[in-house]
């Protein structure tokens, strides 16, 4: 997986860490199940829930819909088995038999089970309703965050871009157009053409701002 992105939010005094992979949330379950008990126990919550015949049902639906290369037979054989006493299975271990997509396994920091936001939302209904909806709530604060700062940024850009494009436009209309000599030849033209591209104006309007259409009008392209 590339293009990670980390990011943090709080629910109910509990961090959990939420990860960007190609343009998709993953959501730390491990931290999520801090909330439930202490650490050292928070893979065994994990393993609980996908016990659970509804979770891998959810899982599984979820595959089919998301992961043309789910393997639908290792699922059956899982589906089947959920519910028995002696039935256990570990995040690493369905990612591996069913070739998941919508949960992995990582080492070292930020290390810990991530599912996609889909999952982890209905992982967070077995932590408890109300935790769920707090951290429905918390990560749409973060996405709305994440948009207001991509606003300002661009927003920015834009305004610099149109800056440089009227000093630019002006300092020809002002310093460059009057010392031409329009009639001897079309260098002046070309100048305006080059520079416009460069500046990510059009040429209709370069012309328009310098009052150029007169200039345009009066010339002799023949020369």
């Amino acid at each position: 997986m590339s293009g990670k992105k980390t990011s943090l939010i709080t629910v109910q005094d509990t961090p959990i860490t939420v990860m960007r992979i190609d343009r998709e949330d993953f959501i730390c379950l491990t931290d999520m199940a801090k909330a439930r008990t202490d650490a050292s126990r928070a893979a065994d919550v994990i393993k609980n829930w996908l016990r659970s015949r509804t979770t891998l049902e959810f899982l599984g639906t979820w595959e089919v819909m998301y992961n043309p290369a789910f393997k639908v037979v290792e699922f059956d054989h899982f589906k089947t088995e959920a519910g028995l006493h002696t039935f256990t299975l570990s995040a690493r271990e369905w990612i591996e038999k069913t070739n998941a997509i919508g949960m992995y396994v990582q080492s070292g920091r930020y290390g810990g089970t991530y599912a996609h936001k889909d999952i982890a939302f209905e992982f967070g209904s077995s932590i408890s309703p109300v935790f769920k909806l707090y951290l429905l709530k918390e990560y749409q604060r973060l996405k709305d965050e994440e948009n207001d700062r991509l606003k300002l940024e661009w927003d920015a850009k834009r305004f610099l871009s149109k800056s440089n494009y009227l000093i630019h436009t002006d300092a020809v209309k002002n310093y460059i157009l009057p010392k031409a000599d329009y009639n001897s030849s079309m260098e002046w033209l070309a100048y305006f053409r080059l520079n416009t591209i460069q500046t990510r104006g059009s040429f209709a309007s370069i012309l328009t701002r310098s009052s150029s259409r007169s200039i345009l009008s009066r010339t002799n392209f023949s020369t």
